[in-house]
């Protein structure tokens, strides 16, 4: 065989393999391809990136808008509760106290009783007043007591001056020397001035 037959036959044997190993690749690529169609192929339509955003914030209003429900109607029972306590506690809030007043009653009424049927002055006194004294403890155990007024100072926040007159010293100007109605404080709370009269 010449020379020149071989050389032929070389490119030809060339051009052969050429063409098959670019058949390869065309299956190859299209095999692969083809798994890539069958992979992305599914029921559910195919979502751009903007539809997804959009997706994501509908779902994100719907949980935020069921929280602010759920936080609205939580308040409005808290709120109505809170209202139904405050009205009973007005409406029954002082039966403590009263409860706790009735056996003073309860004394007062012996008192006027045996009050009827006694001549013993004496007696009817001391009465009464153990039943003063009751009563004064009770307030105190309460938090309400009396002002002090007699040789204090004048003070418009517990004093209300119903009377000026000389002092009998200079000691005693702008100090109360008479107390005509008794002031209460309940726990530090003035809730009635004690009527008094004023040296000047």
């Amino acid at each position: 065989m010449s020379n020149k037959n071989k050389s032929n036959t070389h490119a030809k044997k060339q051009v052969e393999d050429d063409k098959e190993m670019t058949n390869v690749r065309e299956e190859s690529a299209n095999t692969a391809e083809k798994e890539l169609t069958d992979d992305n192929m599914t029921d559910e339509p195919v979502m751009s990136s903007d539809e997804k955003s959009e997706e994501n914030i509908n779902l994100k209003y719907a949980e935020l808008n069921d929280s602010y429900l759920r936080l609205m109607a939580e308040f409005d029972n808290y709120r109505k509760r809170t209202m139904r306590e405050k009205a009973d506690l007005i409406r029954s809030g002082g039966e403590s106290v009263l409860t706790n007043l009735l056996p003073i009653i309860d004394d007062f009424e012996r008192a006027i009783n045996n009050s009827r049927n006694t001549e013993d002055i004496e007696a009817v006194l001391q009465g009464i007043e153990l039943i003063y004294n009751k009563f004064i403890t009770y307030l105190s155990q309460q938090g309400v007591k009396a002002i002090e007024a007699v040789g204090k100072p004048f003070d418009t926040a517990q004093f209300e001056a119903i009377a000026a007159i000389p002092a009998p010293s200079d000691d005693k100007k702008g100090v109360v020397l008479d107390c005509v109605q008794a002031g209460y404080v309940l726990h530090e709370k003035v809730i009635r001035h004690a009527k008094v009269v004023v040296g000047e």
